[in-house]
Formats: C-alpha cells, structure tokens, sequence
C-alpha cells in the first residue's frame, strides 16, 4: 500500500539537501537580482506594460495547466482596465476571468497581509462563480467534504484509472489549514524562494478544496514571492513556465507526496523552474520596450484597424515572430479581409516602414521593422 507523505509521522515537518539545493538557489538568486534591477530602471509606463504582459500570461497559463483556456482578449482587456492602461478595449470580460485577475492582483498588492481562512474562502469562491467545475457542482468557499469518497488526484478512462494521488481526510483540513497557515504568516522562515516552493508544495498536497487547489497554490507562491522581493509588481509568470512543463510538474508532485517527508527533488525542480521563468522574463522586457518603441515612433502613423490589429499580434509574438512569417494568407485570417484588400494593407505598411518584406515573389512573407 502506498505511503503518502500526509501520513509520515514527521508530517508536516519537511527536510531537504541544503548543500545540493544551494548552488542552484543561488544561482536563481542573482538572475533574479538583476531582473528586479533591471525593472526598477524601467520608465513607469515601460514597467506597466511589462506587468500587464506578464499578469495576462500568470492568468491564461494558471487555468490552462488545469485544462481551462480562457480568451486571451478577455484576459487582456480585463488587465489593461486594472492597470489603468489605454489601451484597454470594450470588448466583454468574462465573471471567470474578471475575477482570476482580481485574485493575482489581491496576492500581491496585499502581500503584507496575513492569510487567512476567509482569504482563502474568498479566492475559491471568484475562481467559481458559477457553482460549478464544469458540470459539475462543487462546494464554494468551504472545505470539500469528502462524501462522495477520499479527495484523489486520478487519470485514465473509467475501468482503466490510475490514483496519483490521495488527499488526507476531510474531517483532518481545519487542523491542517491552521497549521499551514501559522507556518505562512511567521517571520520565522528563513530563504524566501525556498519558503514559497514549500508553501506551493503543500498547500497542493492539502488538498482542502473540491477544485482549484493547483491554482490557489500558484497564488499563494505568487504571494510569497511578492513578499519575499518586497514589491506588488509582477516579475515574472512562473504559471507560464509550469504550464510548458505541465508533465514533469505533476510527476514532480506525484514523487514527492509519495514520499517521507524529503522535498530535495522538489526544491530544485521549483528553483529550476523559477530560473527559467526569470529567464524568459529578461526577454520580454527586452521586447516590451522595444513594442513601446515602435508605437512611439510610429505614433502619428495612420494606419486602419486592422492593420493595427496584425502589428499587435507580430509584436506579441516578439522578435522572432510568427512562425513562418507574416504571409497575405494570415493576414486575410487574422483580419477577415479579401486577398486585394490584403495586398494593399501589406504593402501600406511596408511603405510606412511598419513592415518589412523577409522573401519576395509568390511566397511574399512580411516581419516587424524594429527600430528607426
């Protein structure tokens, strides 16, 4: 019979190799130095258009690593109107998604505050507006009763499922949350970045709600990282870099709730990850001043809406952009125009040195004109 590390007599006490964990910790140390420097020296528009691409990110790829896709224009406009930014759209936001963005941001703008149950309670209940997982009905912000059996984590067609994992008792979560809880709201722990892997593994290995326990943990180590750099401004999506290794996220999880009580493996791979996600992070800023560069340059520019709405998505899709480059034939898809129509908007762009042509001929392709 499998041991789960919820019922290790040591349980929730959790041990790990210092001396293994350190390099690589420190390592994650000084990118993310450097990142939160490179942040600060932003221009206080540059550093909102750098939060809002990393909040729309930290929101469509939290839910995705649970197989819920959300609309990434309703994330985006949704963002940009919390943010305060002008380019916020009209177009409709759905309860869902108004909601996680409010969570994402209530993390980390009230970072100092404790977490507490009703926290807790109230973040649960905006992920489910509706009641419902689905089509299914779950308890909304309380902790899952278990009456329809044990909480487990289960893959696979029916006749055919494999139990990943099994949650400890319903009747168990109140003594577990505050112990949880306590353990958060103490100045007593000691790296931050280890304190927030901690945090995320556990409250996930609690288990304590119907759904959306993954996602509430993500929250939760976006919290603890808020605290730990000492800023409400996002840095970094650290969901986007789970949601590209949603397999080895779950067998990472999967091992160490098996396990004693030793979260080694675990620390490394979060720490690895989070390097990752700091990484990508340099990146984007890189490519969110330079889209801030070209729309200044190009501020008096008249160009027609669709148009403007091709030169987003190239800029979205940074320096490299789209796979293939940019073709007549996806712009006639983005924009729905006719192929002539098409033709002509191209070429417009090209002559306002918006665009530049990457091939020529019968295979005409088209990418961003960084710079003047």
């Amino acid at each position: 019979m499998l041991t789960y590390i919820w019922k290790s007599k040591n349980w929730p006490t959790f041990t790990y190799d210092a001396n293994t964990v350190l390099t690589p910790l420190g390592q994650c140390r000084k990118l993310q130095g450097q990142l939160l420097q490179q942040l600060a020296t932003l221009d206080e528009n540059y550093s909102l258009e750098a939060e809002a691409t990393l909040l729309e990110a930290e929101a469509l790829r939290t839910s995705e690593i649970e197989g819920v896709q959300l609309n990434p224009q309703s994330v985006r406009s949704s963002v940009a109107r919390k943010l305060g930014l002008d380019d916020a759209g009209v177009g409709h936001v759905g309860q869902y998604e108004e909601n996680l963005v409010d969570i994402l941001l209530n993390a980390t703008t009230h970072k100092e505050s404790p977490l507490t149950t009703d926290q807790l309670f109230s973040w649960h209940a905006a992920l489910f507006p509706t009641g419902y997982s689905g089509r299914h009905k779950i308890q909304i912000g309380e902790w899952r009763s278990d009456e329809e059996g044990a909480m487990q984590v289960i893959s696979g067609r029916p006749g055919r499922q494999i139990i990943h994992y099994e949650a400890p008792p319903a009747k168990a979560l109140e003594e577990e949350i505050a112990q949880f809880l306590e353990w958060f709201n103490s100045d007593e722990a000691s790296d931050g970045i280890i304190r927030a892997a901690i945090a995320h593994f556990w409250f996930v290995t609690i288990h304590p709600f119907d759904d959306g326990n993954g996602r509430l943990a993500r929250i939760i180590t976006d919290m603890a990282m808020a605290q730990d750099e000492k800023t409400s401004r996002r840095a970094y999506s650290l969901s986007a870099q789970i949601a590209g290794n949603r397999k080895a996220y779950y067998q990472i999880l999967e091992k160490t709730q098996k396990g004693d009580g030793d979260i080694t493996e675990w620390l490394l791979w979060f720490v690895d990850s989070l390097k990752q996600a700091i990484l990508k992070s340099k990146e984007l800023i890189k490519t969110t001043l330079a889209k801030a560069d070209f729309w200044k340059t190009h501020s008096t520019t008249p160009i027609n809406e669709r148009q403007r709405k091709v030169l987003n998505r190239l800029l979205d899709a940074g320096f490299d952009g789209f796979e293939g480059g940019l073709t007549n034939k996806k712009y006639t898809s983005i924009t729905k125009a006719a192929y002539a129509t098409a033709t002509r908007d191209l070429a417009d762009l090209v002559e306002k040195k918006m665009l530049v042509k990457t091939a020529a001929g019968r295979s005409t392709k088209y990418a961003i004109k960084w710079g003047n």
